[in-house]
């Protein structure tokens, strides 16, 4: 491949059970270092991993044959946090975020450098074609994006994104907003510049097994929605009028009914229907609001979004 005359590119890589992957990335990473013309660097958070992946990290990285970070952070705080953490830490002017199980292609990092280094965008997204995953992790990854499309981004592709690069200066935009339990790829979307797609194709796991469980997938959709739309509310609004409606209804039936003499327990029934759909009703509206009360709580406290344990620079050997 022709080498690209290019700005200093880095590629960020959240590492969690990744272990059995870390000498085929390295390898990946070194093969695209070798087609970029300016300069390079990797950086690697290890999200709390509970395998050796920071250890092989650690035992490599001295002879991967290009510039490295290797960042530890003190617990698991989510694959986010963790891009986020890179996000920060990278020195170019043009940063790509790859996985490190390999599932989308290392090459993709280069289509992002061609699109972003001409100055026409600010933002490039891998969008998904197809994938080489099970049939039913394709029907579940298939819900979940049209009910964050839905829901949380309209703007998002149908196949979601996993993969994305940016310039400096969207990763700074990107990085002035700070709130918690929120969606980074609802964010990218939400500051806006200049978007570009490049479509791919999403290969099949060889090592390992997938840390974003079905748990994980639901705690992120509903993050992104009670962090992005007011949707819940207004939910929560139109079942209290239709309530409402249904009250009234229901009162003048059963007014009707006393007055008819066809109620022979004066009371009874409507008193349990009332009791029973408007308790049920009120436990909804206390969820929806304790969400959002909850959410703002966690923001006036001004954590931080995660903790480096550690961090290692390595140098790429001169030969």
């Amino acid at each position: 491949m022709q080498q690209l005359l290019t700005p200093k590119l880095s590629i960020v890589v959240p590492v969690y059970g990744n272990e059995g992957s870390i000498a085929q990335l390295l390898a990946a990473l070194h093969t695209i270092k070798q087609q970029v013309a300016g300069s390079f660097e990797a950086v690697f958070v290890v999200d709390g991993s509970p395998d050796q992946s920071y250890a092989r990290l650690h035992e490599l990285l001295p002879e991967a044959g290009f510039d490295a970070q290797l960042i530890a952070l003190s617990r698991n705080f989510g694959a986010f946090p963790a891009i986020r953490v890179g996000l920060e830490h990278a020195k170019g002017e043009i940063i790509a975020v790859m996985a490190a199980d390999l599932q989308e292609p290392p090459e993709l990092a280069l289509k992002f450098l061609d699109a972003l280094s001409g100055g026409k965008h600010d933002i490039a997204m891998g969008l998904r074609e197809a994938r080489a995953d099970p049939g039913a992790s394709k029907v579940a990854s298939a819900a979940f994006w049209a009910l964050y499309r839905r829901f949380v981004m309209p703007d998002i592709p149908k196949g979601g994104v996993d993969i994305f690069a940016l310039t400096g200066q969207a990763r700074d935009r990107l990085l002035m907003l700070k709130e918690s339990n929120t969606s980074l790829l609802a964010q990218l979307f939400w500051i806006g510049g200049r978007r570009t797609f490049i479509p791919y194709q999403r290969q099949r796991r060889e090592h390992g097994k997938s840390a974003w469980t079905f748990k994980k997938k639901l705690r992120y959709l509903s993050d992104s929605v009670f962090a992005f739309t007011d949707l819940p509310i207004r939910i929560l609004m139109s079942i209290g009028s239709l309530a409402l409606i249904a009250a009234i209804a229901l009162s003048a039936l059963i007014l009707v009914a006393k007055l008819s003499g066809l109620v022979p327990v004066p009371g009874y029934a409507g008193t349990m229907v009332a009791i029973l759909f408007f308790g049920a009703l009120n436990s909804l509206g206390l969820g929806v609001v304790g969400a959002y009360a909850w959410r703002t709580f966690e923001n006036t406290k001004a954590r931080p979004l995660s903790i480096i344990q550690s961090q290692e620079h390595f140098k790429e050997r001169s030969e």
